[in-house]
């Protein structure tokens, strides 16, 4: 069994009357996006773009407006058709399927989470979260009790009768990502699923979802284009540009070295006080100094300062044994700080 749980190789996808041909030159004469679109009336969604997702990973995909984000994540169930490229989910490839498989896969390993909720109001919520499991023509009441447990697991205990019209915005969007919950899928697909929503509620919509993710361990492709949400979201992420994945990493990993002026000038304004740990920035121990004072070796930037708020000596810095594997300075701390 492959370590990943989705796979794209080298995904492109053009929109357009001749597509065929604007494939072929654009792998010829590497193209622009503009080029392509004036000599052949064609759009390049996603261009050569490749990763691979561990299971239980958050995976961020974020990007201005008509990056191609949104087009690269419906490849992963194939409600868009790839030009060209291969999709792999758990080892199963995606863009040769056949309808009925392509159908199974939907219902029973993915569930998809999206910017609007597109909840049915004439239906009340346990019937809502459980309309997925109703196509699959499960029981009515094992897809009650599921659609229950969906709802409880996002704080909706006692709302099942209530009707999408009597929920602000946060709670509709908790029923829809429970609606993507109720048939248990290993995969969850969201696209901008919280950015409609004001700062506060979007917030705690994130911390109740990261909870959640912790204790299900569901792999999720989450798409934005918020760098604050995608650092503060993801394991990894990709950031894309006119169809292009410019650098894929970690948050701290893409915002200390950014492939490119593009997510330089992306990530120029984001603190790096929650990113940074402190094993990035230490230096090697200047024997025989070892501080009184020491922090762990994952340490966030924004703790280690507070450190130097009395005390400017170096900070030891500690593995999970408590063994001493580097110190930090506070010129290396304020330098982190600043980028």
């Amino acid at each position: 069994m492959t370590e990943y749980q989705v796979e794209c190789r080298n995904l492109w996808k053009i929109y357009g009357a001749q597509v065929q041909a604007a494939t072929k030159a654009v792998r010829a004469e590497e193209l622009t996006k503009t080029e392509v679109r004036d000599r052949f009336g064609c759009v390049v969604g996603v261009r050569d773009a490749s990763f691979s997702i561990k299971r239980g990973e958050i995976f961020c995909i974020m990007g201005l407006s008509g990056s191609g984000k949104s087009t690269v994540i419906r490849h992963i169930n194939r409600l868009i058709e790839p030009t060209s490229g291969e999709v792999y989910v758990s080892g199963r490839r995606v863009d040769t399927m056949d309808e009925q498989a392509l159908r199974n896969l939907r219902s029973e390993t993915m569930g998809m989470v999206f910017q609007h909720m597109a909840l049915w109001p004439h239906r009340n919520l346990a019937d809502n979260v459980a309309y997925g499991l109703e196509c699959r023509s499960v029981p009515r009441k094992a897809r009650l009790e599921a659609a229950e447990r969906a709802l409880a697991s996002m704080g909706l205990q006692g709302w099942s009768n209530h009707y999408p019209d009597q929920l602000s915005g946060g709670m509709q969007q908790r029923v829809g990502i429970a609606r993507a919950l109720a048939a248990d899928p290993a995969i969850l697909l969201m696209d901008e699923p919280f950015s409609a929503l004001d700062p506060l509620i979007r917030r705690q919509l994130q911390d109740q979802f990261l909870e959640l993710s912790s204790q299900l361990q569901k792999t999720t492709i989450f798409v934005t284009h918020d760098l604050d949400e995608a650092t503060r979201m993801g394991h990894r992420m990709a950031i894309m540009n006119d169809g292009v994945i410019v650098q894929i990493g970690t948050p701290e990993e893409v915002v200390l070295n950014p492939a490119d002026d593009y997510v330089r000038e992306f990530v120029k304004g984001i603190s790096k006080a929650n990113l940074v740990r402190a094993r990035t920035i230490m230096s090697a121990m200047v024997a025989p100094y070892v501080s009184e004072r020491s922090v762990a070796e994952n340490c966030e930037l924004g703790a280690l300062l507070d450190e130097f708020v009395e005390d400017q000596s170096p900070v030891t810095v500690i593995d999970g044994a408590g063994n001493p594997v580097g110190q930090i300075t506070i010129n290396a701390a304020l330098k982190a700080l600043r980028g």
